[in-house]
């Protein structure tokens, strides 16, 4: 059973239920461009437990998986970034980063 594949599946979908049907539409919108700008910050969904990071030169997620934090209120960004910031506390005596 491999329990942290299954607990960064569910930090992904808590995070996606924290927004609203306004902001969703714009992630949605984010996800078909090509490239964030240069220092943009995003989460990767695809690896949560990263937390907050920034666009760059070496940047290879995938756009569907990157929720950008323009695309975010305030407000929801915060609650994300404190929901990752939690999980990543609870994980981060079984994490390793490669």
């Amino acid at each position: 059973m491999n329990v942290d594949k299954r607990k960064e599946y569910v930090t992904r979908d808590t995070i996606l239920r924290l927004l609203s049907d306004e902001e969703i539409a714009r992630v949605s919108t984010a996800e078909t461009a090509t490239t964030l700008a240069d220092g943009e910050e995003f989460i990767d969904l695809g690896a949560p437990e990263h937390g907050v990071r920034r666009a760059g030169s070496a940047m290879v997620s995938p756009m569907g998986q990157v929720l950008p934090r323009k695309a975010l209120l305030p407000h929801t960004w915060d609650q994300v970034v404190g929901l990752l910031a939690a999980h990543r506390s609870e994980a981060t005596t079984r994490m390793h980063h490669h």
